[in-house]
């Protein structure tokens, strides 16, 4: 069988040069903005990458380029990260989070999604497996 050409695909979701800080700091709920700045500590001490702010709500670690095994597409997306939603946090730790089905097990609360984690709030979870999950994201490159 014939490999599939590579094409890197432009997706809206690209990183800017807006302050990470100036971002978090717009979040209107304390705790919230809390967990944002321990999320931010730990993503950064684990990745050793300084944060980005992605479009307009998504704080990005790295860039890896990951290709699509069925189309041969090609996208830049960050490394790991999160965002914090009105709702919860999403969590950005690979493309398929069941990848981490053992550390889930042990987290505590939480929602999945094809590749996102959603927490409603850091107390939800126990700070160690989830330390572990961004490490282990980290380590699959």
């Amino acid at each position: 069988m014939a490999e599939k050409k590579s094409k890197l695909v432009e997706i809206k979701t690209k990183p800017t040069a807006a302050s990470v800080e100036e971002f978090i700091n717009s979040v209107q709920d304390e705790q919230k903005r809390k967990d944002c700045f321990e999320l931010l500590e730990m993503m950064k001490k684990a990745s050793g990458e300084e944060p980005v702010l992605w479009s307009s709500s998504i704080i990005g670690f790295g860039i890896k380029r990951y290709k699509s095994p069925g189309t041969g597409r090609e996208v830049d997306w960050l490394r790991i990260g999160f965002s914090p939603r009105k709702a919860n946090f999403s969590l950005y730790l690979s493309l398929y989070i069941k990848e981490h089905e053992a550390a889930l097990q042990r987290l505590g609360k939480y929602k999945t999604g094809v590749g996102c984690l959603y927490i409603n709030k850091l107390e939800d979870v126990d700070l160690d497996v989830l330390r572990e999950m961004v490490e282990t994201a980290l380590a699959k490159e």
